[in-house]
């Protein structure tokens, strides 16, 4: 049924107090979703009621949940419809059903991008007997969602595809059909710093003789698509830049398996007196944020460190492939940096005609000049020493195309 009757809708869903929210992707997709979650929550409290949320998410996702304090509870699964190495089979989704069913849920939020089809996750929460169902949907579901929007960033994609709403927006409209969002409720991404990942990375710096009261800068040349990956060896000669400009440590980010990627953007490890120092696997999520938020700048390809530098207020340069729009740095001081081409917004987690020139075309000067527009070495104590006052949030910053 649609939600034309906006009032009665939310009359409705009102009384929900469990709810489930799906959200099947990997971190940064769940990271972006955390001011829905947060709206979802602010609605029931604002009414004088509790709400219980539950994640269900994959298993990269769910490596967030720790550090988000608006979700109660998750449910961790690789979904067969999402794009995952080792997807759930038949006998690992049937028990996904029972487990929801279990959980006495009173309603479902599917969280999707425009490119995803939000009807087998319906499907999964309609067996599983949960009453009221929400998600965008490009067709009618009929019995499958009891509450749904036609998904006009689907429509906008094929003839506009720079016009889409941003990830953060598209998700916060979609609670607001069902939920009364408080007015002038922040909308910024929420990732909390638990002060034992602080403590951490103090003591792993001090360990490879990096001062904590003092700059640092955070490159993260890493991403899951091969088409959002900015070349390591111009990375490197980034990162010697900035480390001999500024004067101060450049810290190389990436999981292990990228730990090959990493020790190409650090040769060599000294550059003016100042480490570029290899950090591929020596950190957990948390560490990593904390990192994040005591940097006075992160340059990251558009992944996952991006968004966790936008909930910390980190300032940020996205090298950012021209794959969807949707995904640039929200809230925070921020340049956006690609190479407009004629087949930018593809959508291919690899390049289709095998250039990748809407990442390549970004000049290295290009990302230096955008790196001292955001250049913020007196933000870096106010992390690891929370008595300093944080910054405000911003949404400063744009898409740059660089010709």
């Amino acid at each position: 049924m649609s939600v034309a009757g906006i009032p009665d809708r939310r009359a409705v869903w009102a009384n929900a107090s469990r709810i489930l929210c799906v959200r099947p992707d990997n971190l940064g997709d769940v990271v972006m979703t955390t001011p829905a979650f947060h709206a979802l929550k602010a609605a029931a409290r604002a009414d004088g009621a509790r709400r219980h949320l539950t994640l269900l998410t994959s298993r990269a996702g769910a490596t967030a949940v720790p550090h988000l304090s608006d979700i109660d509870d998750v449910i961790a699964c690789d979904v067969p419809w999402a794009k995952h190495a080792n997807a759930a089979d038949a006998d690992q989704t049937g028990a996904l059903v029972d487990t929801l069913g279990q959980g006495a849920f009173d309603a479902a939020v599917i969280f999707t991008v425009h490119t995803q089809n939000p009807l087998p996750a319906a499907m999964l929460c309609f067996l599983a007997g949960i009453p009221l169902r929400l998600a965008h949907c490009r067709e009618n579901p009929y019995a499958l969602l009891t509450d749904w929007i036609a998904d006009a960033d689907a429509r906008i994609a094929a003839t506009a595809p720079g016009d889409v709403r941003h990830e953060v927006r598209r998700q916060l409209d979609l609670v607001a059909q069902v939920t009364a969002v408080p007015p002038h409720l922040p909308h910024r991404l929420r990732f909390t710093v638990r002060p034992a990942d602080r403590d951490t990375v103090r003591t792993k710096l001090s360990a490879r003789g990096i001062r904590h009261d003092a700059p640092w800068i955070v490159l993260h040349p890493g991403a899951t698509a091969a088409s959002r990956r900015y070349p390591p060896d111009r990375f490197a000669r980034i990162a010697r830049a900035l480390a001999a400009r500024y004067g101060c440590p450049v810290l190389v980010t990436g999981a292990p398996a990228e730990a090959e990627l990493v020790q190409q953007v650090c040769r060599p490890g000294l550059v003016a007196g100042q480490p570029v120092l290899d950090l591929a696997g020596a950190l957990t999520l948390g560490e990593l944020a904390a990192l994040i938020e005591g940097a006075a700048l992160l340059v990251s390809n558009n992944s996952g460190p991006v968004h966790l530098a936008a909930a910390t207020l980190t300032p940020v340069v996205d090298l950012y492939a021209l794959t969807n729009p949707q995904h640039t740095p929200w809230a925070v001081p921020h340049a956006v940096l690609s190479h407009q081409v004629p087949c930018r917004y593809c959508y291919r987690s690899v390049c289709p005609l095998g250039h990748q020139a809407c990442l390549t075309g970004v000049a290295e000067d290009d990302v230096i000049a955008a790196a001292q527009g955001l250049w913020q070495p007196t933000r870096v104590a106010q992390a690891l020493w929370p008595q300093r006052a944080s910054p405000a949030p911003s949404a400063t910053g744009a898409m740059t195309p660089v010709a």
